[in-house]
């Protein structure tokens, strides 16, 4: 990589470059995220492990005062992990790819960076991040609740692939649209804060209203957070659950958002 102390040169227009340089700029970004996020504070990793954590806790014992039972099985703890879990994985990746550009600003002034490899190295390393907490997260939960179901592990990786992209497209939408319109960031943040509850993490698709369902089947967060569910419940089997919706609607999301990023990422960083 260039060398970071020199003078700020003007943005050059995107080059094809060699995957070999891609692969150094997006691994140095990964490694500059990292120090970042998990190396200025006491404990580091270990955060990310005890806050999903105590959420989970905390939202197990409330449930558990005023319920008798969870929708699914006899844990509330795992009950919740399986929907919190991959909604954070959601949340974390489109929170992270909306503020790429605007993180790695002073860096994509320098020819060798370029918006692609912003994009890439947050989501490389928040992906990889939600996976491990997520792993140590059900091995220490599946140990401690004594289950003994047997795991169904393809569903539940791919709920994971869907949170990923789905957060990844819509990310870079946001991004493009909160280069134009600052005030975008404040009004996603409010207008979404009920998709905690929408996305099935706390109330099952099969439990809400018929107008509910009517409108949220159209969230693919929901069909995700069922799929997860189908994967550590043997005998759930969320019929409403779409791929080509899902999968249709992940593509449109990435190729929009990509397209807009690689028409207006230097528009972006001018301001």
């Amino acid at each position: 990589m260039a060398d970071l102390s020199a003078p700020l040169q003007p943005s050059q227009p995107m080059k094809v470059r060699k995957t070999g340089s891609r692969l150094r700029s997006v691994t140095a970004l990964v490694l500059r995220e990292m120090q970042a996020s998990y190396g200025r504070s006491p404990g580091g990793y270990l955060w990310a492990l005890l806050e999903p954590l105590g959420m989970i806790l905390i939202m197990a014992i409330a449930f558990s005062l005023m319920l008798r039972a969870p929708a699914l099985g006899n844990s509330f703890i795992l009950f919740f992990a399986s929907g919190f879990m991959p909604y954070t994985m959601y949340a974390r990746i489109q929170n992270m790819t909306n503020n790429a550009l605007q993180y790695s600003r002073r860096l994509l002034t320098y020819p060798v960076v370029n918006w692609v490899d912003a994009i890439a190295g947050r989501l490389v390393l928040n992906a990889l991040t939600g996976t491990l907490v997520a792993f140590v997260m059900f091995a220490v939960m599946l140990y401690a609740t004594g289950n003994r179901s047997e795991l169904d592990y393809l569903p539940m990786i791919h709920a994971y692939l869907m949170m990923i992209f789905i957060g990844s497209g819509v990310g870079m939408v946001n991004c493009v649209i909160i280069g134009f319109f600052p005030v975008w960031r404040s009004f996603w943040n409010i207008v979404t804060r009920p998709l905690f509850i929408a996305s099935g993490v706390i109330i099952l698709y099969e439990g809400m209203p018929t107008l509910a369902q009517d409108i949220l089947i159209w969230n693919p967060l929901l069909h995700a957070t069922g799929l997860m569910r189908e994967g550590f419940y043997p005998l759930y089997n969320p019929e409403y659950i779409s791929f080509t919706y899902v999968w249709g609607l992940i593509l449109i999301l990435n190729a929009l958002g990509l397209l807009l990023l690689r028409r207006f990422n230097q528009h972006f960083l001018k301001r």
